[in-house]
C-alpha cells in the first residue's frame, strides 16, 4: 500500500497543510505528466504515466477529510477489512431512533418529522466531531496511542455510517 503522505512530503496526520498539498501535487503534475516523457522511451513513459496516476488518485485521498482519515487507519492497520469492524453498541441503539424516523419517512414524507430527523443527525454529528477534535487537532504520527487510533476509527465509522443514512432519507 503507498502512503501518499510520504508521497507528497507530508506529515501522517488527519488534518493537513493543503496548500502544501497542493504545491507539490502541481509540481508532480508538472514532473510526471506524459506529455513531457512523449521522447522518452517506453519504459520512461509506463513509469511517467504511473506517477502521474499516483499523483491524481493521492490528491483526490488526502483532499477529502473522510478519505484522508480512512488512508491513515489502512497505514495505521487500525481499520480492520470491510465488514469486519465493530459499531460501538450505544451507537447502534442510537441509530435505531433514527432508522425508525427514516422508515416513517419513506411512508409519509412530513417536512417538520424530516426536520427532526436532520436534527437528530446533526446533534451526533456535532457530539462526534466533539468527541474527537482533541485527537484530530493533536495528532502526532510518532506518539499516538492505540486508544486514539480506536477513537479515530470509531469516528470514521460512525461518520460513514451516518452518511448512508443521509443518502437514504428521502428529500424534501
Amino acid at each position: 500500500m503507498i502512503n501518499y503522505f510520504t508521497y507528497f512530503n507530508l506529515p501522517v496526520s488527519p488534518t493537513i497543510d493543503q496548500a502544501a498539498l497542493k504545491k507539490q501535487f502541481y509540481a508532480n503534475s508538472k514532473r510526471f505528466h506524459p506529455d513531457f516523457h512523449t521522447l522518452a522511451g517506453e519504459k520512461a513513459q509506463e513509469e511517467a504515466l504511473e506517477q502521474s496516476t499516483l499523483n491524481n488518485q493521492g490528491y483526490k485521498i488526502l483532499t477529502d477529510a473522510d478519505r484522508r482519515l480512512k488512508h491513515l487507519l489502512d497505514i495505521k492497520g487500525a481499520l480492520g477489512e470491510e465488514g469486519t469492524n465493530k459499531m460501538p453498541q450505544a451507537f447502534l441503539m442510537e441509530m435505531m431512533d433514527i432508522n425508525e424516523a427514516l422508515m416513517e419517512l419513506q411512508f409519509e414524507d412530513d417536512p417538520a418529522a424530516r426536520v427532526k430527523v436532520d436534527g437528530m443527525i446533526g446533534g451526533l454529528e456535532a457530539g462526534f466531531d466533539e468527541d474527537v477534535a482533541k485527537v484530530l487537532n493533536h495528532y502526532d504520527d510518532a506518539t499516538v496511542s492505540k486508544v486514539d487510533l480506536e477513537k479515530l476509527k470509531d469516528y470514521y465509522l460512525k461518520k460513514r455510517y451516518l452518511r448512508r443514512l443521509k443518502q437514504q432519507a428521502p428529500e424534501v
